[in-house]
This record gives structure tokens, C-alpha cells and sequence, in this order.
């Protein structure tokens, strides 16, 4: 994730990696020219500015541009809530993390150095485990209807983070056993375990449901055919000129799109996604200082 000053506006109008305008550059210069050529041809041979029914075409984009704008003001918002959504849970981690650790360190007296040890570890190990799984294509295509032998890492069947929170249930009931926990604490620890696969369930929640097809699918074929047909409405009108206008517009509608489809899904390793790395670091550190 990229930290940055809202205020610097020098440093925001600068392009960098993630700048929507590197991606979109070929397609900017093919709507470019398509424009162009429309223009040329119709300054020079058509005029069917003059034609009654062609002149109209302004009106129906200025009342299709309305529509687009209300669907991308949508995606966009649908998309970021996705993003911050994930934010959230990650935070909630750091917090359920922390909690447990000093939770332990208070109730496990200091000789039992091997359980405070394991508890450690484990609990380190959970946000990075956590991270790979959520990056795993096998993750993402988990509610998917189509099989996916092809998937890297499929020796990875089993799930990681329950795997690791069963380790800590295991090492908390022991304790509980041999008498170094109490019942009242046996409760507490596992109200805070319970909360590890509750943010895992979340994050697999947004990871493997992507926003609907159809509606995906729709808006990318809006845009490109409002875009195609944009510069036989403004030709008319301003001639060669549509040129720059109509590579704009369609640089503004498309950044948007991308910009959506980027922050969807918070958990992958694009410059705006959730820094989950650096996350799972300060847990770990964390919990190595409360613990030890």
C-alpha cells in the first residue's frame, strides 16, 4: 500500500508504477486515432452534420453519460468498501493478536516456558500463513463452479489457519488439563481463538466473491461501446478537435473501472492493496515482545 501526502498535489499529478495512464496508454492511442480518422472523414467528405437525425447523437451520449456516471460512482464505491472491509478485519487481527498474547503472558506463569514458547509461535505464525493463503489462486477460485486442477501450490489442500488455530485450541486445553489454566480462563483464551477463523471466514468471504460477472462485464461493454460511438456525436461539432476530448473521456471512465478492479480485492500484492506483509511482521514482533 502506498502512503502518501494529500496535500502535495505536484506529487499526485506526477506518474508512478500504479498510474492508471501507463496501463491504459495503447488503448488511448488507439481511441485516439479512430477519432481522428472520424473526424478527418467527416470534415472533409460526409457532412452529415447536416443531417437531422445524426445531429442528435450529442443528446443521446450527454443522457447515456448520466447513466454511466451513476454505474461507475457505484462500482467504485462497491469496490472500496470491499478494500476497507478488508482493512478492518486485518486491523481486528493485530488487535485479537495482541490481546491473546498478553492474555497468556499474564496467566501462564513463567515456568512454562516450552507452552509460552508454542503459544508464540503460533500465534506469529497465523497472520503470514493467514497472507499466503489469501494469495493463493486455489483461494480465490474456491466458490468458482469450474474445476481447477491447474492451480500452483495444490499440494496446499489443506486449510492452513484452521490447522493452526486447532495447534493453539490443543495447547490451551493441555494447559487447562494439567491445572496451569482455570475454567474462567479456558474461557477467555478461547473467546479470543474463536476470533482467528472468524476474520479468516471474512477475508475468504470477499476474496473468493467477486463483484457479479454480468454486472462487470456490463459496464466494461458500456464504456467501450459509449466510447466508439462518442466521436460520431462530437465530430459534428467540434471536428478534428474530438480528438483529445474523446481520448479524455475515455481515460476518465476506464481509470475508473481499473481503479475498482484493482482494490476489489484488498489481499493481492498490487501497489494499493493491504501492506498484509508488513501487518504480519508487527504482529509477530509484537507478540515475540509480550511473550518472551
Amino acid at each position: 500500500m502506498k502512503t502518501y501526502d494529500s496535500r502535495n498535489w505536484l506529487k499526485a499529478l506526477a506518474l508512478h508504477r500504479s498510474d492508471t495512464f501507463r496501463k491504459l496508454f495503447p488503448m488511448l492511442v488507439v481511441v485516439g486515432a479512430l477519432t481522428a480518422i472520424i473526424g478527418h472523414v467527416e470534415v472533409r467528405y460526409l457532412h452529415l452534420s447536416k443531417d437531422s437525425y445524426v445531429s442528435n447523437l450529442p443528446m443521446m451520449h450527454s443522457l447515456l453519460g448520466f447513466a454511466i456516471s451513476m454505474l461507475l460512482v457505484f462500482r467504485t464505491n462497491t469496490a472500496y468498501d470491499r478494500w476497507w472491509e478488508g482493512r478492518k478485519l486485518w486491523g481486528q487481527l493485530v488487535n485479537v493478536s495482541r490481546n491473546l498474547a498478553v492474555k497468556i503472558a499474564v496467566m501462564l506463569p513463567s515456568d512454562q516456558k516450552e507452552a509460552r514458547t508454542t503459544m508464540r509461535r503460533l500465534i506469529g505464525l497465523f497472520p503470514g500463513e493467514l497472507q499466503q493463503h489469501l494469495q493463493l489462486e486455489k483461494t480465490r477460485l474456491e466458490l468458482d463452479t469450474e474445476a481447477h486442477p491447474e492451480i500452483p501450490d495444490f499440494d496446499r489442500s489443506k486449510h492452513v489457519p484452521t490447522q493452526i488455530v486447532r495447534h493453539l485450541q490443543r495447547c490451551v486445553q493441555n494447559l487447562h488439563q494439567e491445572g496451569v489454566l482455570s475454567g474462567d480462563q479456558l474461557i477467555v483464551l478461547n473467546g479470543e481463538l474463536v476470533q482467528f477463523l472468524e476474520i479468516c471466514g471474512a477475508c475468504e468471504r470477499i476474496k473468493n466473491t467477486p463483484i457479479p460477472y454480468s454486472y462487470s462485464s456490463f459496464i466494461k461493454k458500456f464504456i467501450v461501446i459509449y466510447v466508439l460511438t462518442l466521436p460520431f456525436g462530437i465530430v459534428f461539432s467540434l471536428g478534428i478537435l474530438a480528438t483529445p476530448v474523446v481520448v479524455f473521456v475515455f481515460y476518465v471512465l476506464a481509470s475508473l473501472e481499473l481503479i475498482a478492479e484493482e482494490i476489489e480485492d484488498p489481499f493481492g500484492t498490487d501497489t494499493n492493496d493491504l501492506p498484509m506483509e508488513r501487518l504480519s511482521n508487527m504482529i509477530r514482533k509484537n507478540v515475540e515482545e509480550t511473550l518472551n
